[in-house]
């Protein structure tokens, strides 16, 4: 057997900085004639400007958009020739070069969080020799909790890849991608979905196909590679088996591949996000409320959205209709996907076949992947795979609060959760979910939407909005979204990982 085939892999940070191959050395001592101008840049442009200790020594630190500098602080009674001497000491970091920042702590054995702060280690990736890199560690020593959190934050800010929300996709859109063998993405579901959908959208567009239609969608052109950064890492987890950063890293360097199935979500043909996951109804709308409440931090944002939902509980007046698998989708397994077997598949959408109900929803839940997380070791969709060509489609109905609640909990235990008069399960290929207001369905119709399957009057105008939570991202969506697998359509770095250990994890919120 051969070896396996090593990749190289451009991170999406390293994008950016693509067209930068001075290779210099991190750590630099300006020559005289640069002084000057260093220092008036630096005042310049500086973000903010204070002291730490540095090896020992107290430094005044200078910190711009672009540099780092710190020089030694000397004694009054050094005569002016010292002092001319000593100036020549300045050191510098550019920031491009620095990977990564934290507030370093002293911790007893066993302590995991919190313990003495000590200041603020920067890490910073150095050249040695033609080819070689090495990690070297900035350590910036202060005592002050205060101090050392703005200081964090700065650092941090900068440090940051994608800027904004649709940072990374803008940039997929931007890029030449043939350049590279794959992308990495450092993050959590929400940004790990974001780089996916842009890839995607990227593969359709070089295609020449009109996401603004009832189009075909093609594979994406490079695999993705998920390092977990995030709070539930659902992904990753899937993808992995575990939310480990170091043995998803491994995965990427050894060229794991795992062909992953993939969600489209339309409406009137109009291509609104590709997705792995998406919940409608309380997943949605405790994601919308989270979203509200940014300024909290992460784990209680989370938690009171979800209590606060719970609370106001309320369920979704729909029609839903879905198409069941076919047995077809077995075509799919190891690698035997292609273009004919997709069309004859994805073009079975007899009419005859399609089921529909219609009543109250307190959540639908469409998954094409298990989406595996500490709180459900099983997964919320268990009975899926990742490349099995099909979707779990979980529609919980209207119940008390009560018996919601135990649905909820039970996905943290190795007992069934779909154990429920009111929750039902099916193995899916599409999904077509027709929102409606109170007072019943709206008579206005459009010529756009005549083909929908349920032929029910579109609802055009809404007395409130239908959000979804699209692996973990908010997607407003209108009052009628048709979802679609496509078997096998984006190729990640890691394996599928069939099982997995039997443990209980409780959620500290419910």
């Amino acid at each position: 057997m051969s070896a396996p085939r090593r990749r190289s892999v451009t991170p999406l940070a390293a994008w950016s900085e693509a067209a930068d191959s001075s290779g210099g050395r991190a750590l630099r001592e300006p020559s005289a004639a640069s002084q000057g101008d260093t220092e008036v840049g630096a005042l310049q442009d500086q973000i903010c400007r204070g002291i730490f200790q540095i090896e020992k020594k107290s430094c005044d630190v200078v910190l711009t958009p672009s540099r780092l500098t710190w020089t030694p602080i000397e004694p009054e009674s050094l005569t002016d020739d010292d002092k001319i001497i000593s100036q020549h000491k300045m050191e510098s970091v550019e920031l491009k070069e620095v990977f990564a920042v934290k507030m370093k702590r002293r911790r007893s054995a066993g302590q995991q969080k919190g313990g003495t702060l000590l200041g603020i280690t920067i890490f910073v990736c150095i050249k040695k020799g033609q080819n070689k890199l090495k990690d070297h560690a900035i350590h910036l020593s202060n005592l002050s909790e205060d101090y050392c959190n703005v200081w964090f934050k700065y650092l941090k800010e900068i440090l940051n890849v994608t800027e904004h929300e649709g940072h990374a996709f803008s940039v997929l859109k931007e890029c030449d991608i043939q350049e590279f063998d794959g992308v990495v993405c450092v993050g959590g579901d929400g940004t790990t979905s974001e780089v996916a959908h842009g890839l995607l959208v990227r593969a359709q567009t070089d295609a020449g196909r009109d996401i603004d239609s009832n189009f075909m969608p093609v594979r994406a052109p490079l695999p993705l590679g998920i390092i977990p950064a995030g709070s539930t890492n659902v992904l990753a987890f899937s993808v992995h088996g575990i939310k480990h950063p170091g043995t998803a890293a491994m995965h990427i360097i050894m060229g794991n591949l795992q062909e992953v199935d993939v969600c489209s979500f339309n409406s009137h043909h109009r291509l609104l996000q590709f997705g792995f996951s998406a919940m409608f109804g309380f997943g949605g709308r405790t994601l919308a409320l989270a979203e509200k409440h940014r300024w909290m931090p992460s784990n209680q944002r989370k938690e009171f959205a979800v209590i606060k939902t719970l609370t106001n509980l309320k369920s979704e007046a729909c029609e839903l209709s879905f198409l069941p698998t076919e047995n077809a989708h077995v075509a799919y397994q190891k690698g035997k996907r292609n273009e004919d077997e997709m069309n004859a598949i994805e073009q079975c959408n007899d009419e005859d076949k399609w089921q529909t109900m219609q009543g109250h929803f307190l959540n639908i839940s469409i998954m094409a992947i298990p989406c595996i997380c500490s709180m459900a070791p099983r997964g919320l969709a268990p009975n899926t795979r990742l490349d099995n060509g099909s979707m779990s489609l979980i529609a919980v109905q209207n119940s008390s609060r009560a018996d919601f609640i135990k649905h909820l909990k039970r996905y943290g235990n190795l007992k069934n959760q779909f154990d429920f008069p009111f929750v039902k399960t099916y193995t899916v290929q599409e999904v077509k979910i027709h929102a409606r207001i109170d007072n019943g369905w709206t008579e206005t119709t459009s010529e756009e939407n005549s083909n929908f399957h349920s032929r029910r009057p579109s609802v055009l105008s809404l007395k409130e909005s239908y959000p979804w939570n699209v692996d973990g991202n908010l997607m407003e969506g209108t009052s009628e979204v048709h979802i679609k697998i496509h078997p096998q359509l984006i190729t990640l770095y890691g394996r599928n990982i069939e099982e997995f250990d039997d443990h209980t994890v409780k959620c500290s919120c419910l």
